[in-house]
């Protein structure tokens, strides 16, 4: 506002810049869901290492692909990722009941039945207790909560304080008129159910859920995630869906192959489904083939698992290296804690794949095993999209992704040219920005980029709908994905 003049002498006014910066947000949160032995089933979990998915979800399971496509992330480059775990019906939750006090375990599943519940009142005030939720196998304390009270007007009602803290149990009953006493009881009645796997009906029941705000669909409370991954399951109609989530999420969604697909006949059995290269694709990746890796649950032997927890991690990899510009894929990104590929392939069958849109995985005798493909599945030669490559896409997506965040602000601003002004260059500064750093095509930035804002694109009738429109493009850099080198032989100089 302007400086309100009384006296004689200087005044000092703070005239506003018209800069608000925009940032760029993370390009690399992955998603998984499968089934765990253990965990929430109700909310999606963030894990910022591979230590917070064995504490809630019971780490590495031979019966469930999920833990090793999680340990994989985080082995090769991965940061942080969300967890959706997936329950059986028959799943059941482990209960104790301690005088007025009654207690769930926060998931379903057995494991909570090698806890008991420890209380003890308080010797000067026996309207107040101590609960220790115990192991039992070696007494060991594996959370505690002091001063805790049956009364819900209480700051420490045992309701409120162990559904804000604690991981493994919380208070379905609290009854003031019934005290709690000295005991110890064990926690009982937990059954994990039918182990899910991909396949199976009822995987796709516990994935699916009601289709908005269960199973998969949990990520909908999710604020940011990039990629998402279901390892092993290759249930095409479903996937279109998955497909169709991350498109709305302005996530990649990564598509394991079938484990026993190979390339037979110069073709490919189970290639991409045509229910997985439609509108959606573009926001869909294939990799082939599965990757042998030793298990620490078999005694380091070698078996196979499904790519995707890998290559998301290389995804994460490359982005904090070389950009989310720069295809996960080449020499660079290789994977690491595997002993190779399920099916070594010639460069033969990888030109057989790569125009039907399938990334392979090869092993190479100087780099190891390493992703050999960079196309959505809208990448088919036949196609010819121009969302055909992953970093293409994951670029467009991150700048959306980042506008649509740093541009709220306008919203509500009197839409007039001052406005358009500071839209220009505060989204002119952000892709200037990425010129910068080398992430389009041109060598200026008007071969880069274009900002428009202006009576052009927003006109009077725009106005008078409370729109303002901004156009944003783009030169997006596309991979080198064959590279050709022409060599010829030089005639003899003739002297004279």
């Amino acid at each position: 506002m302007p400086v309100k003049v009384s006296y004689p002498g200087v005044y000092i006014e703070e005239i506003p810049s018209g800069v608000r910066t925009i940032g760029g947000v993370s390009t690399s949160i992955a998603a998984f869901a499968g089934w765990a032995p253990k965990g929430p089933t109700d909310r999606a979990v963030l894990c910022l290492s591979w230590s917070d998915n064995d504490r809630v979800f019971g780490g590495l399971d031979a019966r469930s692909y999920l833990g090793y496509a999680v340990s994989q992330f985080f082995g090769n480059g991965g940061t942080q990722c969300y967890i959706v775990r997936l329950a059986a019906a028959d799943a059941k939750f482990a209960t104790a009941v301690i005088d007025g006090l009654e207690l769930v375990a926060t998931g379903q599943g057995a494991w909570a039945n090698l806890y008991q519940i420890v209380t003890k009142p308080r010797a000067d005030d026996a309207a107040r207790f101590r609960l220790d939720v115990v192991v039992k196998a070696t007494g060991e304390t594996a959370e505690s909560f002091l001063n805790l009270s049956l009364n819900a007007t209480d700051a420490r009602y045992a309701k409120s304080v162990l559904a804000a803290e604690s991981q493994l149990v919380a208070v379905t009953k609290a009854d003031i008129t019934k005290p709690v006493t000295a005991k110890t009881v064990d926690m009982a009645g937990g059954v994990d159910g039918k182990v899910l796997e991909p396949g199976m009906a009822e995987f796709d029941t516990a994935l699916l859920g009601d289709g908005a705000t269960t199973g998969v669909y949990l990520l909908s409370r999710v604020d940011l995630f990039n990629m998402l991954c279901v390892p092993g399951y290759g249930v095409a109609t479903n996937l279109g869906k998955l497909e169709k989530l991350c498109r709305d999420r302005r996530a990649l969604l990564i598509v394991d192959s079938d484990k026993g697909q190979s390339p037979e006949s110069g073709a490919m059995t189970g290639a991409p489904d045509s229910s997985l290269t439609g509108a959606d694709g573009i926001n869909g990746s294939f990799y082939y083939p599965w990757l042998l890796a030793p298990d620490p649950k078999q005694e380091g032997r070698i078996r196979p698992f499904p790519p995707c927890g890998a290559v998301a991690g290389v995804y994460a990899r490359t982005d904090a290296t070389r950009g989310v510009w720069k295809a996960p894929a080449g020499t660079d990104a290789s994977l690491s804690g595997v002993s190779g590929v399920t099916k070594p392939m010639t460069d033969a069958e990888n030109g057989v794949l790569n125009p039907l849109a399938v990334n392979c995985i090869r092993s190479f005798p100087v780099y190891g095993t390493v992703i050999w493909g960079a196309r959505t599945l809208r990448g088919n030669d036949e196609i010819g999209d121009e969302w055909k490559y992953i970093p293409v896409r994951r670029t467009a997506l991150f700048i959306e992704e980042s506008l649509f965040r740093g541009l709220k602000w306008v919203v509500f601003e009197p839409n007039d040219e001052p406005l358009w002004a500071q839209i220009r260059l505060n989204t002119g500064s952000f892709m200037h920005d990425l010129f910068r750093q080398g992430a389009f095509q041109g060598s200026t930035p008007k071969d880069a980029y274009f900002v428009k804002c202006d009576k052009d694109t927003t006109t009077q009738s725009d106005i008078n709908r409370g729109i303002v429109n901004i156009v944003v493009g783009f030169a997006p850099l596309k991979p080198a994905e064959f590279v050709v080198i022409k060599l010829q032989q030089m005639a003899g100089q003739l002297g004279v």
